[in-house]
């Protein structure tokens, strides 16, 4: 077997051993101890825990209702507040999961999801599709999925373009707060962050972040100047950023993100395991000195533009088109 056949969990089986304190007595979840603390959503007034769940992997996988219903229930037992997903996950199916649970549990999260269509009727349309969905009559937040190029942001802001879909449903009350995201160019979403008073952001953030394309460098302290409520992803990379010859645990790449100013950090999660996993790691998390920081980041270098796949000019990037729907 190579390292690249190798999952996260072959690499963090160690960290397993901190889910021990999270356990079931009877049918009553007992949530870690200490419980998660939270941050402030930038001026949503909400307050994510420091993990967040995120809408991929098992949940918009084909026939993984049970699994995707157990970790989603799972989650918010924990104390999981802030649940994202978008329309083009799994073709539909990471909202019809997350709205099976939804139908009884939506006052508990605060529910994110996307429209990847550039237009206002085309995202109007998947804003219908996603209510019906996710089973709720309004979205605590709407966002843009996945911005990797200035021309779409040309033509999101053009006449009939997305963001009047954005605005009309915040008039509207269908949906609380907007947001943009993306993962491949940081000057991109700082462009999209300049045109428009976005709420939230959520862009790419793990420890192989400073070797190309940085995101922490300049976007993240102009996020957190507009006091926006900024979301980490891509703390695993799909599992790219572990190697057996560089960064080997999870608890470093999400403590990494955590010690950075963001407000919570979303993961999509195999299984109720993974899922304790990182929910313990969260409970547990101490901000990191400079020194650590730079440690742990070195420890990517030598295969940083393969841990960062997703960024435009990375190993791996538009294999599947400039809007590879892979956000957690």
């Amino acid at each position: 077997m190579t390292e690249r056949d190798l999952t996260r969990r072959d690499f963090v089986v160690a960290g397993a051993v901190g889910t021990a304190a999270i356990v079931a007595c009877g049918n009553t979840p007992v949530a870690p101890e200490p419980p998660m603390p939270d941050r402030p959503l930038g001026r949503t007034g909400h307050r994510p825990r420091l993990f967040s769940l995120g809408g991929q992997a098992t949940i918009e996988r084909e026939g993984t209702h049970d699994e995707s219903v157990a970790i989603i229930n799972r989650a918010i037992d924990l104390g999981v507040n802030y649940i994202d997903t978008a329309a083009a996950y799994g073709r539909g199916i990471s909202q019809r999961y997350i709205g099976d649970v939804m139908s009884t549990r939506r006052d508990e999260v605060f529910l994110a999801t996307k429209t990847h269509n550039r237009t206002r009727d085309g995202s109007l349309q998947l804003l219908e599709q996603s209510l019906e969905s996710l089973q709720t009559d309004h979205l605590d937040l709407w966002q843009l999925h996945n911005i990797t190029r200035t021309e779409q942001l040309d033509q999101i802001f053009a006449k009939d373009g997305a963001i009047e879909a954005l605005t009309q449903a915040r008039d509207e009350g269908i949906v609380r707060f907007l947001g943009i995201t993306g993962h491949a160019d940081p000057n991109v979403l700082l462009d999209g962050i300049n045109r428009f008073d976005f709420d939230t952001i959520l862009m790419a953030l793990n420890p192989a972040d400073p070797y190309h394309l940085p995101f922490a460098t300049e976007l993240l302290p102009a996020a957190n100047e507009k006091q926006m409520g900024i979301i980490g992803m891509k703390i695993p990379a799909r599992s790219r950023i572990f190697r057996g010859d560089g960064l080997t645990s999870m608890r470093d790449s999400m403590t990494w993100v955590l010690t950075h100013p963001v407000s919570t950090v979303i993961v999509g999660c195999d299984t109720v395991a993974q899922l304790e996993e990182n929910v313990q790691i969260a409970a547990d998390f101490e901000s990191l000195p400079a020194s650590e920081l730079d440690r742990i980041s070195k420890l990517t270098e030598h295969y940083a533009m393969d841990a960062a796949f997703f960024k435009s000019g990375a190993a791996g990037f538009g294999r599947s088109g400039d809007d590879q729907d892979t956000e957690d």
